[in-house]
């Protein structure tokens, strides 16, 4: 089966000869005759299999044929939202005569209500900013009847159900409906239920394995020799590189490093403005940077057929992360490796991204020695060691320590005769008042006639309490008030 034998415009069959889209792909040659149609599709496959020509060249031939029609594409990010543009672009729908607009985070918002005053009748976005222009009320979606959401399990994944249910009320109830999805959880099947008509249900290829033609490969090694490791991967292979890590603070730290170590790398992650994203992105797929470091938010929908190597230096937090993150290569039936590099602590995701590839996998099971070396490090009790040595099998046991806390009344070296310390002996004069006979220098010669007692019986007269009270007991008068004298 070919694109020129579909049942479509020959405007369009035009447009995809100029885009040389020659042969379509499994999900594409299952998908756009049930579309055609006109009916529901619910659409699992593969990322990297063509899902976006599957719903993109319906889309147009029927806004061909109804002038009035407008068309919704809901995408979980912006560089997913770009290519799926870049796609409809690519069809020659200016040629065709359809406007568009694309409305994403990040990007200018006049430029944006410029575009979708002059009639666009294509809007493609995200769920938050089509959410703003409604708000706005410069976005009228009350003529949509083609409505596409793309990587659905993801948008739910990043928490965009309300938002996709409040676009879903400004949407007619007659409308066609193409849900994509890469993985099908069960919160993917209620919306299905509830917003999709007897839907068509498209399938190609297993839902949790990679693409056959990618090479998976793990090395193990330790979190401190990470770094080193990366390098003499950097070193051996050839071609552009995708490295994932887990944060944005870790993908910077690491593009730096590389910088100082002589390689061109670049970082994507959410803290990007848009307009940088797509200056990281544009230069990777110019090959101006050779490895690109990024977080999960270019795991899906980073459409760059240059990755030759993806490599995981830290493990995604969800395991079907792992799927859509190794498909970033081998895109389009080309062949490309993946490399994981796994440290201790990785062990049970490990264990669950495995079992999500392939059900029937057991984990391996460790020695009682290698289960010894996991615990280290973990707060708890002390494993039990039969050598240790305990009180009782000596002589100096628990009971014989009693005597030490026994009160021995005949000796004087008890608490009771610590008390002297503190008692006052009034037949012998204390030491502080010895000191108060010895005084300082002074280089007045009348001073040694003086005697010293009278001194010391003025200083215990300043210092006494009762000379202070005559201070407070003053009398004073209970009331005062200013005379006012007035002017004679």
């Amino acid at each position: 089966m070919n694109f020129s034998d579909l049942q479509i415009e020959n405007k369009l069959k035009k447009s995809i000869e100029l885009a040389d889209f020659k042969t379509p792909t499994p999900i594409q040659s299952q998908s756009i005759p049930i579309s055609l149609e006109g009916r529901d599709i619910l659409g699992t496959a593969q990322t990297g299999t063509g899902k976006t020509l599957a719903f993109t060249i319906p889309m147009i031939n029927k806004l061909i044929k109804d002038k009035q029609a407008m068309a919704l594409i809901v995408c979980p990010t912006r560089e997913l939202a770009t290519q799926v543009m870049a796609t409809v672009l690519k069809l020659n729908v200016r040629e065709i005569g359809i406007g568009n607009a694309l409305l994403i985070g990040g990007e200018s918002m006049q430029k944006q209500l410029r575009k979708l005053g002059k009639r666009a009748r294509i809007i493609v976005g995200t769920p938050g900013r089509i959410n703003d222009h409604l708000k706005r009320k410069s976005l009228d979606l009350s003529k949509v009847n083609y409505l596409v959401l793309d990587e659905t399990d993801r948008m739910l994944d990043m928490g965009f159900t309300p938002q996709i249910e409040q676009i879903l009320n400004f949407i007619p109830k007659e409308h066609q409906t193409l849900l994509f999805s890469a993985t099908l959880p069960n919160n993917i099947l209620k919306i299905s239920q509830r917003y999709l008509n007897n839907p068509e249900r498209v399938s190609v290829g297993s839902l949790s394995a990679p693409i056959d033609k990618i090479k998976q490969e793990t090395y193990e090694v330790s979190q401190d020799k990470k770094y080193h490791e990366l390098i003499n991967q950097l070193v051996e292979r050839s071609g552009s590189i995708l490295v994932f890590v887990k944060t944005k603070h870790g993908a910077d730290k690491i593009v730096k490093r590389l910088k100082y170590d002589g390689h061109k790398a670049d970082a994507i992650h959410g803290n990007l403005r848009q307009s940088k994203r797509d200056r990281v992105i544009n230069g990777f797929r110019n090959g101006h940077s050779r490895i690109l470091i990024a977080t999960d938010v270019a795991a899906r929908g980073l459409d760059i057929p240059v990755i030759k190597h993806v490599i995981n230096y830290d493990l995604p937090q969800v395991p079907e992360d792992y799927v859509h993150r190794i498909g970033r290569t081998g895109r389009a039936g080309k062949e490309g490796s993946a490399l994981t590099f796994l440290t201790p602590s990785d062990r049970s995701m490990w264990n669950s991204i495995s079992k999500l590839i392939d059900p029937n996998y057991k984990p391996p099971q460790r020695d009682r020695g290698q289960k010894k070396s996991f615990r280290v490090g973990k707060k708890g009790k002390a494993p039990f060691n039969k050598k240790r040595k305990f009180n009782d099998n000596k002589k100096g046991s628990f009971r014989d320590k009693k005597k030490f806390f026994k009160r021995d009344d005949d000796k004087k070296s008890n608490f009771k005769g610590k008390k002297k310390f503190f008692k006052k002996d009034e037949g012998k004069k204390s030491k502080f008042k010895d000191k108060k006979k010895s005084f300082g220098f002074t280089n007045n010669p009348k001073y040694f006639g003086k005697k010293t007692d009278d001194v010391v019986e003025k200083d215990d007269k300043r210092s006494s309490f009762k000379g202070r009270k005559k201070f407070k007991k003053r009398q004073r008068p209970k009331k005062f008030s200013f005379k006012k004298h007035k002017k004679k």
